[in-house]
């Protein structure tokens, strides 16, 4: 079959990357793309993803059999629905399923309303009102612009004034504008990826840990992350049991009730609290850079998977036995304003690497993005696995790129 991946980054090339390994898979098409992925895709870089008839004239004129979305925007945007509209099969939710991401009150009113566990909130609307809610609230607070962010829209205030410059961030020259107000949960994060058909829900038995803040020792500005590893052994079974049972079963049925089909992995931003495990975040897509090294250590073939979840069926995943660890080497300068146009060169077009951020000039790839590349560690456990990822990270030349030191040091209880 012939199966169209949407968009440009890391977690597409590693999509691209795993469809084409499949037996079922003819020719793997991406749009945009980048020029990083021509070894394993046919790849499109003069269509935009947000050109919805672009794409859909070319899934018809290539017979595209399946149409996987990686990033968030084009499913906020609708592009399922056109596609779907069309005949098309498409992996990733409708435009009005897709709100679990695309708007923060929207994924709190819904957990509020079914008893999913997650952090106390308060919304505002006016940028006075939320000057004034913070004159009494306890710190730290989480501060979330509601809509997209590119996983930055969130930042945690630990005194007032940290509290009035995040609002000024969120608000910028607007009055009025939808900021959410959360309660600090504290606890080791996860990310549980589950693929979901309306009431069916099938979690990933392997989950992942991303690291947002752009520094060492998770100091710094959140990014779209800066690295993650799998699998997580210092997170048990029972932990995982729990989540599936508290939050990921849960959220399916409430979403299928409130008239929401959902149909494509739903991303669990959870945190181990001393209560249990608890929400931080839904994606209504593969988180990035979690897909890297999620689909970097799945042996089972990920397009029978979205077959079965299509069927109805409860797929079963199967890993190798190895641990997988990804360092993400980002332009100096990001989240914040950055440069572009500089040169990167001694790395591979293969497994070991997956692009987000750089294009062809000339014969040499130049950075065209705030995360540029992540490089892939693999070994017997996280130790060795975190050794191999930065032997990968010194081969790469640039005198423009940045990364932490301390990707997976959670998982070895190093300092």
């Amino acid at each position: 079959m012939n199966v169209l991946v949407i968009g440009a980054g890391g977690r597409e090339h590693a999509l691209a990357y795993k469809l084409n390994q499949s037996n079922l898979v003819k020719q793997v098409f991406v749009i945009p793309g980048n020029e990083a992925m021509t070894p394993i895709a046919e790849v499109h870089t003069e269509i935009s993803e947000s050109d919805h008839q672009g794409i859909l004239d070319f899934a018809k004129q290539q017979n595209v059999d399946w149409v996987v979305i990686g990033p968030e925007q084009p499913l906020i945007d609708g592009l399922a629905d056109i596609l779907r509209a069309n005949g098309f099969k498409v992996f990733g939710p409708n435009k009005q399923a897709a709100q679990i991401e695309g708007s923060k009150l929207f994924a709190k009113k819904i957990m509020e309303k079914y008893n999913i566990p997650t952090a106390d909130y308060k919304e505002v609307e006016r940028k006075k009102d939320a000057l004034t809610y913070i004159e009494n609230c306890e710190f730290p607070v989480v501060v979330k612009k509601d809509g997209l962010a590119a996983g930055k829209g969130v930042i945690i205030a630990d005194t007032i004034e940290a509290a009035r410059s995040a609002i000024e961030i969120m608000y910028g020259d607007e009055e009025e504008d939808t900021v959410v107000f959360e309660t600090f949960l504290e606890g080791e994060e996860f990310s549980l990826m589950t693929f979901v058909n309306g009431e069916l829900a099938v979690p990933f038995d392997c989950i992942a840990q991303d690291h947002k803040r752009a520094f060492d020792h998770d100091e710094g500005p959140n990014t779209g992350g800066m690295g993650a590893y799998c699998p997580v052994p210092h997170i048990s079974d029972d932990v995982l049991k729990l989540t599936n049972e508290t939050i990921a079963q849960p959220i399916a049925k409430a979403m299928l009730n409130e008239g929401y089909q959902f149909f494509g992995v739903l991303y669990i931003g959870a945190i181990l609290t001393k209560d249990g495990p608890k929400v931080i975040e839904f994606n209504a897509r593969f988180g990035d850079p979690e897909a890297q090294v999620l689909l970097s250590r799945m042996e089972s073939d990920l397009m029978q998977h979205i077959i079965d979840l299509d069927e109805g069926k409860r797929t079963e995943f199967k890993w190798k036995n190895e641990a997988i660890v990804g360092v993400m080497l980002a332009s100096k300068g990001y989240p914040d304003a950055y440069e572009k146009g500089h040169k990167v060169s001694g790395f591979d077009l293969n497994e070991n690497y997956f692009v987000s951020g750089l294009k062809k000039q000339g014969d040499t790839f130049v950075t065209s993005g705030g995360r540029v590349i992540l490089a892939i560690g693999k070994g017997d456990n996280v130790h060795d696995a975190q050794r191999d990822a930065y032997e990968k990270v010194s081969q790469i030349q640039s005198d423009h790129l940045f990364y932490r030191h301390d990707i997976a040091n959670k998982a070895l209880q190093l300092k």
